[in-house]
């Protein structure tokens, strides 16, 4: 399946404009945001896609169903989708982009916003009346019309939580007052800043296209950072060591902790965290480059030796960058970084363009790199990435 995309068309405002008017900001529609776009996938290959064991997936059915808006979880069969009722019911599925490589193109129009902030590609396809109910979500996200026709209803007042349903596998408001309504149709997108409460109903049957974006929590990295200290403080025996006090004198007051104590157990504590700043960094650019904990790499290509591999590039031209693997890189000193799957890569800076270029194009070309191919250190690491997977050599 090859896509062919028009450039994203923001109307009458640049993406600069974007950034500073509507991002994280206030909503957008965009009518005809991608002129003259189809579907690139059927509501059947949607399906297909959602019966794969390695591919999340949900349906929510409004009405009709064991519970009202009962959530199911996929895989599903033949059979699960046979016996749905008429309408009122919604298929999504996940990380779509990462499992048919070749829809990661529909992120292509919106990587002007930075690759990390990136989420995922999910897919949608409602009958008549699908719906998952009005909620909000604490990301951004684009909706893309793809196919037919979809009323949209927002609103930009604050959420309660005592405005959630109780008892249901949805977070969905037991009110809802929309403050501005549109019928979107092939091509339409309407862009969300977190928290905006809105209500999607198909009109007709349809499929959406829904770009969102990751934001950690600051518990999340709170925890992964410290989580990473651990394993490594029981790894290097750091902390195994008791408390010890040999020194210990004869004190007044049983209760008191002295001030000594306190300083030595701070200390403790200290010696487990990072003495500078680098540390961290490193660790953020491995936590944003690994991939979601299901999501396999899934490409297992032949290992191959640094001539071999050039070679094989050098005949078939393009190295294909696996989408379902995070590929990102900074700047440090005079080196750069490649983070990858949650490893890091020093490499010296002068390959940061032809760094640039892996991490960020989907296909990249054997003259492209050429270059710096003659120089073993960086052709190893492409070797390296290409017999771990995360590049491949498109077999059609």
């Amino acid at each position: 399946m090859k896509i062919e995309l028009a450039t994203l068309n923001l109307g009458e405002i640049t993406t600069e404009q974007f950034l500073a008017q509507y991002w994280q900001k206030q909503p957008l529609l965009i009518r005809n945001a991608l002129p003259g776009f189809t579907s690139p996938i059927s509501p059947d290959e949607l399906a297909g896609l959602a019966c794969e064991d390695t591919i999340e997936s949900r349906l929510v059915i409004e009405k009709d169903g064991v519970t009202p808006w009962e959530v199911r979880h996929g895989p599903f069969t033949e059979t699960d989708f046979g016996s749905l009722p008429e309408s009122h019911w919604t298929l999504l599925v996940q990380d779509v982009e990462k499992h048919a490589q070749e829809l990661h193109e529909l992120i292509q129009p919106f990587r002007f916003i930075p690759d990390w902030r990136i989420d995922d590609l999910m897919i949608s396809y409602a009958t008549n009346h699908g719906s998952v109910g009005p909620h909000k979500d604490n990301y951004d996200v684009f909706l893309l019309q793809g196919l037919g026709k979809r009323r949209w209803q927002i609103s930009t007042q604050p959420v309660s939580e005592d405005n959630m349903t109780d008892n249901l596998d949805l977070c969905i408001m037991k009110e809802f007052r929309a403050e501005q309504e549109w019928i979107l149709e092939p091509g339409d997108l309407l862009y969300l800043p977190p928290n905006v409460a809105h209500y999607g109903t198909a009109v007709g049957e349809c499929m959406t296209y829904s770009i969102g974006f990751r934001a950690p929590q600051s518990y999340e990295l709170l925890h992964g950072f410290l989580e990473h200290k651990l394993e490594k403080a029981l790894e290097n025996g750091a902390a195994s060591q008791t408390y010890r006090d040999p020194d210990l004198i004869m004190q007044d007051d049983p209760a008191h902790i002295s001030t000594g104590n306190i300083e030595k157990l701070r200390t403790t504590i200290q010696d487990l965290l990072p003495k500078s700043p680098d540390e961290i960094d490193h660790w953020i650019g491995k936590y944003l480059s690994k991939s979601k904990e299901h999501l396999a790499i899934q490409i297992e290509n032949p290992h191959l030796d640094r001539a071999t591999f050039i070679t094989l590039w050098q005949d078939n031209n393009i190295l294909m960058r696996n989408t379902a693997v995070r590929i990102l890189y900074t700047e440090e000193n005079d080196q750069c970084i490649i983070y990858a799957y949650g490893f890091e890569y020093p490499v010296p800076a002068k390959y940061r363009e032809g760094i640039s270029a892996l991490c960020r194009k989907r296909e990249i070309s054997f003259d492209s790199m050429r270059k710096w191919l003659d120089d073993e250190f960086f052709a190893d690491i492409l070797c390296q990435f290409y017999n771990l997977g995360y590049l491949y050599f498109d077999p059609i």
